[in-house]
């Protein structure tokens, strides 16, 4: 290793690349890489082939950071679009930073990266001081992108320079007035033309400029000029609206600013030039935060200045989808435009902020949302809803007053995503370009940036089935973020077409309506997915019945009736539903459609067993035979796959999930023959599980909390800093090799015993590391990881379901680890020593119902109905903040993984197996047996469908039990009122009761349970 010392140096090269060596070249699963050094330059070759991945070069080298710097690379290459990263690590190996281009494309001709030290970030480790001081290890990394395919990238003359701590600049002096940073200047009038000039006395970085004008300004240049002779246009205006205008300039660093008035011009007077830092202007939606947050409240969507909630609209399985928001704003397309409704009543403006909103779904439980503004005397309701080919929304307005009145709807369609600016990963939230716009026969023709002729996914259409009594199209330089009342007034009005070389234009359909009292109005509006013909409005009420129909006969398979007070659930078991079936791309099953837009084994695995107990197997059937395509030649399984293939991050849960699955797919259908089919790639999965095991069963761990474990990684989210020995990736290799040994079984495999050794081998290597652990530790909980002692009971909720081990657990341990949980959650209600929790956490109800806790779990079920945003629309994000309106990244909404969770735990309350039985009703309480009491219909267990009805009646319980589910252990239903149980019936026949309660046989025929309270 090379040790330099730089802090104090500059202009230091670091690598030439004149040979190879000490490079080294190394691709992930599935990547090819290599290295070689042509023409006196590094070369890394890299080719994806058909997985995702990256390739990369690396070399020891040891750097001391200064406060600031520059690093230059020379970089050319062929291939496609990709993600080209530099990485530093320190003597850990743990500890990363990183400097990252999105979608880079290597030229042919070299070209120089200029990195400066605001450009390098903390990427992941441990470490507590994240401070860029001193690194090891640099990475030169190509992660596959768009294009992916195979590729070179030459590197040369890897430079650093150390940069001294800026000076302090003088005050900025302006050539025909004073401007100061933030100050109010003397008025420049720019008669005739002209230009003002800022000289900043050094170089200055900025976000932008804002300048008031006094009086209209309509054409003006900003220009920039390092030493004040030589000046290069940053900014052009061509329709500027006077007063203020705000200009973003991201990542200009200049000593000179300056405004060009044309010749000619009409009488300009500037009276303020206001400098604005870096990160007023870094991207748009840190340009447009800022704009927000000095306008009046209702000016920009909610998402700019406080957390909002949306909900998803879509077709069963399609690939495109919208949003809409709490405040009634409908985003068209992932990561496309919103149309954003406001009235004009009495010469006022109304806009989200100036209304009382209401939101609902059709039949309370159909993906079908509506929002319900009220004002005085009027109201708006928003309503949206999905075919496969057309997203469809229509605005009713409605006189609720006692006098005829005129109002004006004005539907704006704005460059805003209903995902807001704190939402990221796979979609960023926020600000949606719109370059282009042409209204043209009742129809908007939206462009964005890098727009293809003809492709419906960057030029999508706005289809007004009601004739616009007037219709603007703005600039941002006209002031198009700002929603006028009247839509005719100046600017673009009326125009056919407009460009906006800033991204940021809108369009403005205005509808006048004269109403008398009780009347209403319709505007209906068709955003196809892509090519689809027009409609009229008869059609467009026959695809609402349509949908209706449609949504109803998908989410009524498994029928649900409870008392009033628990209708919610009920609603909300239909609704989730829909939310997993939505939320997938073909059978590709996702946990969401903008931050999520990728698909894990974990999620789809866990939601197919929710899948099946609803009997909708189709999907869970597809998913199970796509992913199963993307098994790595050594029976890897990816952790997830997008469309650049499968992902090669080691979560070494993945491999007990796809097993699962393919097992439970055989239980639930019984379908020997698919089971078969698929037996090489599960048997392939148990493989290379069992490889993982084995490279921990070695001497060094004998004794120790990690002896025979799957070894460290990330598939818990909470160890994403570094890879620990994750008690939930072992439950669900445990899981795995209980399901490999049935299937083998089943299918008569000659491995069948030896799999069953390893099950039984790694079942006892488990509880021998959780006891080690535990002493290690000093805990009295079961540890989320050994290797931390740490607690997190959602995790170990997986050892009772699906790896059901619940039996050989420690029964102290099992019950502390689930007394603290309900105890952090009931703190929640009045403590603020917390910020957010993940509703992943429903999976503790279910927990709760096995281990009789029937109370618990009905109150943790209560907490987390609750933390439903907003509760009519029946879903969570995947993170619940515990002040509402704070911004923070939560993940999609609604999250098709929680969704989920929440219907097994709505289930396991009616019903879930225990070993060969079947446990009835274990988590209904008094409340769910008032009235008519609870009942399901076509529940599916592995044993077939049961029907199940409770209800209390004056001397106890009567229960009947239907359907075809045969269990070899039959069917238990513990004692669910307070106080001793009495005698019991069976058919009228006396029946003994158990410690754990009922026991009641299967056989096939309908059965009536009556039980008597006790003395």
């Amino acid at each position: 290793m090379i040790a330099l010392l730089l802090a104090a140096q500059a202009g230091v090269t670091l690598d030439t690349f004149d040979r190879v060596a000490p490079w080294t070249a190394q691709g992930s699963d599935g990547v090819s890489a290599s290295a070689s050094a042509p023409d006196g330059a590094l070369r890394l070759a890299y080719d994806f082939g058909k997985v995702s991945g990256y390739a990369f070069v690396a070399r020891p080298l040891a750097i001391d950071w200064a406060a600031d710097f520059e690093v230059t690379l020379r970089v050319r290459g062929t291939g496609g679009v990709n993600d080209l990263q530099l990485k530093f690590t320190d003597a850990s190996g743990t500890n990363v930073w990183w400097y990252r281009r999105a979608n880079f494309r290597a030229s042919k001709e070299w070209q120089t990266l200029r990195i400066r030290a605001r450009d390098v970030a903390f990427a992941w480790g441990p470490i507590a001081d994240k401070s860029l001081r001193h690194t090891d290890r640099v990475e030169l990394v190509v992660v596959r992108g768009r294009d992916g395919g195979a590729g070179t990238i030459d590197i040369d003359d890897l430079r650093y320079t150390a940069l001294p701590p800026p000076a302090p600049l003088p005050a900025p002096r302006a050539s025909d007035a004073r401007v100061m940073d933030g100050d109010m200047a003397t008025a420049w009038t720019g008669r005739g033309g002209g230009a003002l000039a800022v000289d900043f006395g050094g170089t200055k970085a900025l976000g932008g400029v804002t300048l008031h004008w006094l009086g209209a300004a309509p054409r003006y240049g900003v220009e920039a000029s390092d030493e004040g002779r030589r000046w290069r246009v940053v900014r052009q205006v061509q329709q500027g609206d006077g007063a203020d205008d705000p200009i973003a300039l991201a990542g200009l660093e200049t000593r000179w600013v300056r405004v060009t008035l044309p010749k000619g011009a009409a009488s300009a007077r500037l009276a303020e030039i206001m400098v604005q830092p870096p990160e007023w202007g870094a991207t748009p939606n840190a340009f447009v935060a800022a704009l927000a947050k000095a306008a009046p409240r209702g000016t920009f969507p909610r998402g700019f200045t406080e957390q909002s909630y949306w909900t998803l609209v879509g077709p069963d399985g399609g690939p495109a989808s919208g949003l809409i928001g709490e405040d009634g704003a409908i985003e068209v397309a992932k990561g496309a435009f919103s149309i954003e409704p406001f009235v004009v009543a009495g010469g006022r403006r109304f806009g989200w902020a100036d209304v009382g909103a209401r939101q609902s779904l059709e039949e309370a439980s159909l993906p079908m949302p509506h929002v319900l503004w009220t004002g005085d005397g009027w109201t708006l309701d928003t309503a949206l809803f999905a075919t496969d080919a057309r997203l469809m929304a229509r605005w009713r307005l409605t006189n609720t007053g006692t006098a005829r009145r005129r109002l004006r709807l004005v539907l704006a369609v704005r460059p805003f995503q209903v995902n807001p600016p704190a939402q990221f990963l796979s979609q960023v939230g926020g600000v949606s370009t719109i370059s282009r716009i042409a209204w043209k026969e009742g129809s908007l023709a939206v462009t964005t940036p890098g727009a293809v002729e003809g492709d419906p996914a960057t030029v999508r259409m706005v289809q007004s089935l009601a004739p616009p009594t007037a219709v603007a199209l703005r600039a941002f330089d006209e002031g198009a973020l700002t929603p006028p009342i009247d839509e005719t007034r100046g600017g673009s009005a009326n125009a056919q077409m407009l460009e906006d070389a800033t991204g940021l234009a809108s369009a403005y359909l205005a509808y006048d309506v004269d109403l008398s009292p009780g009347e209403s109005a319709d505007v209906p509006v068709v955003i196809p997915f892509g090519a689809a013909p027009a409609i009229d409005t008869a059609a467009f009420d026959r695809a609402h019945h349509a949908v209706a129909a449609e949504w109803r006969a998908k989410l009524g398979g498994v029928a649900i009736r409870v008392p009033p007070s628990k209708q919610a659930v009920a609603d909300t078991v239909r609704t989730a539903l829909a939310h997993v079936l939505m939320s997938r791309d073909g059978a590709a099953l996702k946990p969401g459609t903008r931050s999520y837009d990728r698909s894990w084994i974990r999620d789809g695995a866990m939601m197919s067993d929710t899948l099946l107990r609803l009997g909708v197997t189709a999907p869970a059937r597809e998913f199970a035979g796509w992913y199963g395509g993307y098994l790595f030649e050594n029976g890897k399984v990816p952790c997830c796959v997008d469309a650049r293939g499968a992902d090669p991050v080691p979560e070494n849960d993945s491999h007990g999930e796809y097993i699962h699955l393919v097992t439970q797919l055989y239980r639930f259908t019984g379908d020997r023959a698919a089971l078969l089919r698929d037996w090489p790639r599960l048997d392939a999965a148990r493989r290379y599980m069992e490889g993982l095991r084995q490279s921990e069963r070695i001497a060094a761990n004998v004794g120790t909390a990690r002896y025979g474990l799957m070894p460290p990684s990330i598939s818990h989210e909470g160890y994403s800093a570094q890879a620990q020995y994750s008690l939930w990736d072992d439950f669900w290799a445990l899981t795995g090799y209980k399901d490999a040994a049935d299937a083998a079984r089943v299918l008569g495999q000659p491995e069948a015993a030896t799999i069953a050794d390893q099950r039984d081998q790694f079942a006892t290597d488990l509880h021998a590391a959780i006891a080690a652990s535990v002493k290690q530790f000093g805990i009295d909980f079961i540890p989320g990881a050994t290797s931390l002692g740490d607690f997190d009971a959602t995790s170990t909720t997986m050892a009772l379901d699906p790896a059901g081990e619940q039996d050989r657990l420690d029964p102290k341990l099992l019950a502390n680890t689930f007394e603290r949980q309900w105890q952090r959650v009931t703190a929640r209600k009045s403590g603020k020593d917390w910020a957010d929790y993940t509703p992943y956490e429903l999976r503790n109800v279910s927990a709760f119902v096995r281990l009789g806790w029937r109370a618990r779990a009905n109150g943790l079920l209560d907490a987390y109905m609750a933390d439903r945003r907003p509760a009519a629309w029946n879903g969570w994000a995947e993170v619940v903040g515990r002040v509402p309106r704070e911004i923070r990244f939560i993940g999609d909404m609604p999250h098709a993984w929680v969704a989920s969770d929440f219907i097994r735990a709505a289930l396991d309350l009616f019903a879930y197996e225990r070993g060969d039985a079947v446990v009835l009703g274990g988590g209904l309480d008094a409340a769910w047996l008032v009235g008519e009491g609870s009942s399901i219909r076509a529940l599916r267990t592995t044993a077939g469908t049961v029907d199940l009805a409770m209800r209390r009646d004056s001397d106890g319980v009567l229960v009947t039990i239907a359907g075809d589910a045969r269990p070899a252990g039959g069917f238990v239903i513990p004692w669910p009122l307070a106080g001793k149980p009495g005698k019991a019936t069976i058919d009228g026949r006396p029946a003994r009761v158990a410690a754990d309660g009922l026991h009641v046989p299967a056989t096939g025929r309908p059965v009536t349970v009556r039980w008597l309270s006790g003395a």
